[in-house]
């Protein structure tokens, strides 16, 4: 039985529906220093089936558990097995939501990470960095060069 929604902005989701949350390793640019920092965020069924075929990762650990035990009343709560220091990804409720709507169309990716289980056997590796804060800035020399022709009709 599941219980009512208590989601006024998400109807569709109920406290007891499944959700994954990760345990990502990230880096944040700081007085041009790289600082590692913990992010607690959502992870959705189509980025799970890839984490598992063994994809490089930056998560480390994932928690299946519910809605409500991440987002009682909406305020975000850190699963038992997460480091006291970390910290919640942008617009994490909104994610969260998000993600347990994935796993309620696609029910058969909870299998992968039974609820009330963790998964740690990911393929971790930081050698690609996820910067949170990094600015992309596009320059003149960037662009590719062109044929003349390339936009003509011949």
């Amino acid at each position: 039985m599941t219980t009512a929604a208590t989601y006024p902005n998400a109807p569709d989701v109920s406290a007891d529906d499944y959700v994954l949350i990760g345990l990502a390793t990230c880096f944040i640019k700081a007085d041009g220093e790289v600082c590692q920092v913990k992010i607690a965020e959502p992870i959705p069924s189509a980025a799970l089936e890839a984490l598992v075929k063994g994809i490089p990762t930056s998560y480390e650990l994932a928690v299946a558990t519910t809605l409500g035990a991440v987002l009682p009343a909406e305020e975000p709560q850190l699963p038992a097995d997460f480091p006291p220091e970390t910290q919640f990804c942008d617009d994490f409720a909104y994610r969260a939501i998000a993600a347990a709507r994935t796993y309620k169309s696609r029910p058969e990716a909870q299998t992968h990470v039974p609820l009330g289980t963790h998964k740690t056997d990911f393929n971790y590796s930081t050698e690609r960095k996820r910067v949170l804060n990094s600015d992309r800035i596009v320059k003149t020399e960037d662009n590719v060069k062109q044929h003349a022709y390339t936009h003509q009709v011949l």
